[in-house]
This record gives C-alpha cells, sequence and structure tokens, in this order.
C-alpha cells in the first residue's frame, strides 16, 4: 500500500411518462418506481444531473446493516444540492431493484447525451463465479452461490449494461457494500476488480477482494458513504467528479489509518476507482444562461491560471508532482487545490511504479503524439496514476509492439491494476514463457481480480 496523502482541512478547499414493458404491475407496487417513470426537467446551463440510489438494511438476523438508511438520506440531500434529481429505493427486493434500474436506464436513455448519471448502492455485496453482485433485501449474504445468484443485482448485466456508454456524458456507479463481522474481512472475500466501459466511473469503497466495514449503528454512515457525503457538501464546486472520488479514496484511508480502534487500522479499506472518462464534468453545476448573463465571477490571478495550466498539460509523472508541489505551494486557497492534490498523489504513485524493476517503460513512451488528442489525454491520466489508461495504451499497441505493449501492462499492473497482470499472464503464456505467466497471474489473483471461468485462459 502506498502512503496516504495528508489532505488539508476540507474548509481549505473552497470548495421523460414511460412505462416499460411489462413493468406497470411493479410501476405501482412502490412509490420510487412510479417517480422514476418521470422525466425531469433540464437545469438551465447544467444537462440533467440524474441519480438512483438503492440502500438495503433489511437483511436476515445478524446480517442487517444499520447504517444504510442514513447513507442514502444523507447522500441525496447533498446531492440534491450539487444540482442532482434524485431517485431512492430502501430495502428493495430483486424485482423491485431490477424494475428500479430499468426505470432509471430508460430516463437516462431519454435524456441528453451530455448528461450526469449516477447510481448508488449500499447493502451487502457479494462475488459468484468472478461476478459482482449486490445483494437485494431480505436475501442471505450468506447463501449458498447459486442461491445468491437468484437474489442479486450483477454490477456487470443488471447495474452496467441498461445504462448507456456516451461519450459526451458522465455515468458514475458507486458500490458500498459492507460486512459487519470483522471474521468475514479476515476472510479476505470481497468484489472482483473491474474496468470501466466508455464514458463511466466505478467507485468501490473498498479495494478489489476486500470487504467494507459497517458500524452497527444507525446514527453513523458507513466509512466510505461517511467521506462521500462530507466532500460532496464541502469540496470546491471546481473539481471535477473524477477528483472528487480520488479526494474521497484519500479521505476514507486517513480515517481508518488514524482510527482509535487498532483493529479498523488494521483492517482499514482502501478504496477502488476504476475510470474510462471522455469528459470532465465540475462539481458544481453550470450556472443558467439568464446568470451568466449577469455577470461572470472574477477570473482567477493570472499567475494562479499560467500554474494551473502548465500542471493541467503535464504529463511526465515526475514533472506533474513537482508542478503540483508548486501549486499548492504558491495557491493554497485555490478553488483548484484538491485538483491538485489529485494530480500529486496520483503522480507520485507513478513515479513510485517506474522505478519498479518490473516495469520496463521510459520516458520516452509518454511522449505527447502528433496525431491523436485521444491518445495524448490517457497519457496525461496515465501520468497521474491512472491503472485504467496505462491499460488502455498497452492495448492500443498489441502485437505490433510487443515492447511497448508489455511496458504499459507492466507499468498497469504495478499501479494495480489486475485485468492487466492477468493480460500479461496470458501474453507470457502464448509467448512459452511459463515462469512469467505464472508469476502475473498470481499477482492479478494478489490485486483482487479473479479471471471468469468463461476466459478459459484466452481473453475476450
Amino acid at each position: 500500500m502506498s502512503t496516504t496523502p495528508t489532505l488539508p482541512p476540507l474548509h481549505a478547499l473552497p470548495t421523460r411518462r414511460r412505462l416499460l414493458q411489462g413493468g406497470a404491475a411493479l410501476l405501482t407496487a412502490h412509490p420510487l418506481l412510479r417517480s422514476l417513470a418521470q422525466q425531469p426537467p433540464a437545469a438551465g446551463g447544467e444537462p440533467p444531473r440524474l441519480a438512483l440510489l438503492i440502500g438495503n438494511r433489511d437483511y436476515p438476523e445478524g446480517e442487517d446493516l444499520p447504517p444504510i438508511h442514513k447513507n442514502v438520506r444523507d447522500l441525496r440531500a447533498v446531492l440534491e444540492k450539487r444540482g442532482f434529481t434524485v431517485d431512492e429505493g430502501l430495502d428493495l427486493d430483486l424485482a423491485q431493484s431490477r424494475a428500479a434500474l430499468q426505470a432509471f436506464a430508460a430516463k437516462v436513455r431519454a435524456a441528453p447525451p451530455d448528461c450526469t448519471a449516477l447510481f448508488y448502492f449500499s447493502g451487502h455485496g457479494a462475488q459468484v463465479d468472478a461476478e459482482n453482485l449486490l445483494v437485494a433485501a431480505r436475501a442471505n449474504p450468506k447463501a449458498r452461490p447459486e442461491v445468491l445468484l437468484r437474489n442479486s443485482l450483477t454490477l456487470t448485466g443488471d447495474v452496467l449494461g441498461p445504462l448507456p456508454d456516451r461519450p459526451a456524458g458522465l455515468t458514475i456507479a458507486v458500490i458500498d457494500a459492507c460486512r459487519t463481522s470483522l471474521r468475514d474481512v479476515a476472510r479476505g472475500d470481497g468484489l472482483n476488480q473491474v474496468e470501466a466501459p466508455p464514458g463511466k466511473l466505478i467507485a468501490f469503497a473498498t479495494g478489489a477482494g476486500r470487504p467494507a466495514i459497517a458500524p452497527a449503528d444507525d446514527t453513523r454512515h458507513t466509512f466510505y458513504t461517511g467521506s462521500l457525503v462530507k466532500l460532496l457538501e464541502t469540496a470546491s464546486g471546481e473539481i471535477s467528479f473524477s477528483d472528487l472520488f480520488r479526494l474521497v479514496k484519500y479521505d476514507v484511508q486517513n480515517t481508518m489509518l488514524n482510527h482509535p480502534v487498532p483493529l479498523l487500522r488494521r483492517f482499514a479499506q482502501f478504496p477502488f476507482i476504476a475510470e474510462n472518462t471522455q469528459v470532465r464534468r465540475r462539481l458544481a453545476p453550470l450556472p443558467p444562461p439568464e446568470v451568466v448573463a449577469a455577470g461572470a465571477p472574477p477570473p482567477r490571478p493570472r499567475d494562479e491560471a499560467e500554474d494551473f495550466a502548465r500542471l493541467d498539460g503535464a504529463i511526465w509523472p515526475a514533472e506533474v508532482a513537482r508542478l503540483a508541489d508548486e501549486y499548492l505551494k504558491n495557491h493554497a486557497a485555490s478553488p483548484l487545490a484538491g485538483s491538485a492534490i489529485v494530480a500529486r498523489e496520483g503522480a507520485r504513485e507513478a513515479v513510485k511504479a517506474l522505478g519498479s524493476r518490473d516495469v520496463k517503460l521510459f520516458r520516452s513512451a509518454f511522449a505527447p503524439p502528433g496525431d491523436a488528442a485521444s491518445r495524448l489525454d490517457e497519457l496525461a491520466k496515465a501520468g497521474r496514476g491512472d491503472k485504467d489508461a496505462a491499460a488502455r495504451i498497452a492495448r492500443s499497441y498489441g502485437r505490433r509492439d510487443s515492447g511497448r505493449y508489455e511496458g504499459w501492462l507492466q507499468y498497469a499492473t504495478e499501479l494495480g491494476n489486475g485485468i492487466a497482470a492477468y493480460e500479461l499472464a496470458l501474453h507470457y503464456r502464448r509467448e512459452a514463457q511459463p515462469l512469467l505467466a505464472d508469476r502475473y497471474e498470481k499477482r492479478a489473483l494478489d490485486l483482487g481480480y479473479t479471471p471468469p471461468p468463461s476466459l478459459d485462459n484466452t481473453r475476450k
């Protein structure tokens, strides 16, 4: 685990009617589904922001999760302050959950292609045959695998699948899947590592392969949602949603690593992020046109704007880290200080990864291309420690440049991408290098990635 950054005090960071086929009966069965049948109006100059929150507390005796309703209630409040139209469902069974998601997906498809959509689930999670499951209310999260499969949403098929891939928009899936027993934590089970489809960001409350801990108290949040609510409330509206979720990650780590209970420090959560977004959507909604016409806010001082532009344009990790340090030293009170923190910490992880003897990737690999703006964006993300951008760059080379392909996958692995590690294992197996293949297959498992049985040693 990398050293967790110390964040400055948060106050210092200025911070459609359509029924689905066959769904009419369900739409009258739960108020959430009735509300989801209606399309919300656009919010002035900002593309619509839509959210669906599902919180399941009601599980068999000994498995209920007291903080979940508070999680949903408080998260809804701060999302609404950030311009979201929010629907929520508490203690939904599987049929209700699927109907809610189908209706939400229909609402998103009917919205403009640049809308922001956020799905949040808090409750029990499980993994069966490499598939991530979100356990429906009143189902036993410790049931046999075949029973769990019949009583759970699947992250890929039920949640991500129906939500359209829209390069001009932003889709966020937040999974705060919990355990209440520390015995479960000690087993090391948890959700499987994933990569995000285009236009989407996926956040888990803890690292792949590890469960999150829920306090047995309905007056407190879970650790992850507590940090998410706090930062949605207090973070600068100038930072992006991407940066927000990384600040949440750091805040959870800081909170748990410094917790007064030693056992909680031992099982501290290191949240997981998978991202494949093509737009930057700032936290504060764009103002309506009439507000803009009335007068824009005063511009930032020229030196601050220039310093941030230099930081924003940097690619090489060591340079990103240096420029971020300088920016934070000179502009500590800037509304973009949170973004600079994210850049600095990600770049530091990147520098460490590039220093590993297992990574054969050099500065020339980060040279900006002269013909592809998308590659430039991916390089900038990879220079800030984005493990998934590094893997996508590797795949863009493929077999036509095996050296760069291997080097970028090695780098992605060192940054924590277990899928990239498994891809390397398959590559080395094809190249008749069994020792390296075995080594990277083990590394994939250590990083929380379990390949689905359907792979049969060949990536789809």
